[in-house]
């Protein structure tokens, strides 16, 4: 069964930049689109950034030109980088992946079938 387990999380101040990681297994990793979700308190699961096996990436308006999203096949891992990081960006993030063959980049969270259990990120002002 698929397995997704996120890592990176934690207190930073406005500014500040934090990387995290998604590890899988349990999947064939370089056939799914892997993403990024956040879920703040008392708002639904949004669309952060997301990335297919060939590398094209698709972001949220709110992260553009502060987040990356970078996938390693031979370790079957994702990442996110996050930089210039802001108080609403106060969430859990959760990785989130879809068997996709082809060259698409899901951007609507009912598209993904797998998720992780989230990893908590708190920006302070």
């Amino acid at each position: 069964q698929v397995q997704l387990v996120e890592s990176g999380g934690g207190l930073v101040q406005t500014g500040g930049s934090l990387r995290l990681s998604c590890a899988a297994s349990g999947l064939s990793f370089s056939n799914y689109a892997m993403g990024w979700l956040r879920q703040a308190p008392g708002k639904g699961r949004e669309f952060v950034a997301a990335i297919d096996w060939s590398d094209n990436t698709k972001y949220a308006d709110s992260v553009k030109g502060r987040f990356t999203i970078s996938r390693d096949n031979a370790k079957n891992t994702v990442y996110l980088q996050m930089d210039s990081l802001k108080p609403e960006d106060t969430a859990v993030y959760y990785c989130a992946a879809r068997y996709e063959p082809a060259m698409v980049v899901p951007t609507i969270p009912n598209a993904y079938n797998d998720w992780g259990q989230g990893t908590q990120v708190t920006v302070s002002s």
